[in-house]
């Protein structure tokens, strides 16, 4: 194998591939970077076993072949070249090392054997469709921060994909939930997502993709089977796991009933929050929110720190009420808001809080209340 690759176009691709990468494997040949030059250009590849991500890009390809290399170190070298180097790699089957030349500098790296590389994008995908860029990106950034991290939950380590129908109309859903606070979030359902099972895609893969995605103008091809996702764009094929398990039944924790609405300025309110939650602990997050005809009252409180109390205007028109709410977990959720206007229901101190842009908006969050 000998090619010819500027240093950018490498350092991006081998970004990628690298952080898919776990520093630590009981497997060595986990930690390395599978590099196939072809006369089409070179191909990336890496995977920890339950994701796994093929990235081709162009190079001028003297000598077609494969090796595989440690792929942090491959990136740290590559990353420290100068700007506009180009970077000259080759590899001789009968040896074990990859050269990588650059300028006056030289490297020489072991490699091992590509046959031992393990391979996940075999297999049948029988469910297939394309979504839109955009619409990916809203799912993931809209309800990744409710993801959990208790591990003992694992169908929870995720985020769950579903096709649906709300209101009359034909939609893919996303769903997360820590038990503290849950995010629905939906777009138009995509043509040939109709028969797509519920599938819980997780925390890793979603973080993955979601970097991958930042800047690709290009649908996103989705594929599916019974164990495996696979996500087709631009130059790059994304595989992954999916979580085997059971997502609860999320409607139910979803209230119909709350009566109290409370519509406030976000950002005012978002504000609001920042500030008084200086003074809560940083265990609790604790705030209280106070709620009466046209006012909203914040207060916090610490045995350390002191007390704190702020009043914004608030267009409410119900009985007065007291509630308490993680600050944390409520600018989180303020900060999907995509209007001017947050959109509260509640019924009571004691049940979750429902928390909309608008009455018909395609996001909803719940959120459950404190004991302050």
């Amino acid at each position: 194998m000998k090619l010819t690759i500027e240093r950018s176009v490498l350092l991006k691709s081998l970004g990628h591939v690298q952080s898919v990468v776990e520093r630590r494997n009981t497997l060595p040949i986990l930690s390395n970077v599978k590099l196939e030059a072809t006369a089409e250009g070179l191909a990336l590849n890496a995977t920890d076993m339950d994701l796994d991500i093929i990235e081709r890009v162009s190079a001028a390809v003297e000598r077609p072949g494969a090796t595989t290399a440690p792929a942090h170190t491959l990136f740290e070298i590559v990353r420290k070249l100068p700007d506009g180097a180009q970077v000259e790699i080759a590899f001789e089957p009968e040896g074990s090392q990859l050269t990588l030349r650059s300028g006056r500098s030289r490297f020489a790296l072991s490699c091992l054997a590509v046959e031992d590389f393990p391979s996940m994008a075999d297999g049948v995908f029988s469910n297939s469709f394309t979504v839109a860029a955009p619409d990916l990106r809203a799912l993931i950034d809209r309800t990744r921060f409710a993801i959990s991290t208790e591990e003992t939950r694992y169908y929870l380590n995720g985020i769950y994909f579903h096709s649906t129908t709300s209101s009359g109309v034909n939609v893919l859903r996303a769903v997360a939930t820590d038990g503290h606070r849950l995010a629905r979030v939906e777009v138009g359902r995509p043509e040939g997502a109709d028969n797509m099972p519920g599938i819980i895609v997780p925390r890793k893969t979603v973080l993955e993709l979601r970097k991958l995605i930042e800047e690709t103008g290009m649908g996103v091809t989705v594929s599916l089977s019974e164990t495996k996702i696979r996500f087709a764009f631009d130059d790059v094929v994304l595989t992954s796991k999916l979580i085997d398990g059971t997502f609860p039944d999320y409607e139910r924790v979803i209230p119909q009933d709350n009566d109290k609405l409370l519509r406030v300025g976000k950002k005012l309110f978002a504000d609001a929050v920042d500030r008084v939650s200086a003074i809560s602990t940083e265990k609790s997050r604790a705030i209280k929110v106070a709620i009466s005809p046209g006012l909203l009252t914040l207060s916090a409180s610490s045995p350390d720190a002191g007390s704190a109390v702020e009043e914004i205007e608030a267009d409410y028109n119900s009985a007065i009420i007291e509630i308490g709410f993680n600050s944390r977990y409520l600018m989180e959720i303020l900060g999907q808001i995509e209007g001017d206007t947050a959109l509260f229901a509640m019924a009571d101190a004691a049940s979750p809080t429902v928390i909309r842009e608008t009455d018909d908006g395609a996001a909803l969050y719940v959120l459950m209340p404190m004991r302050v």
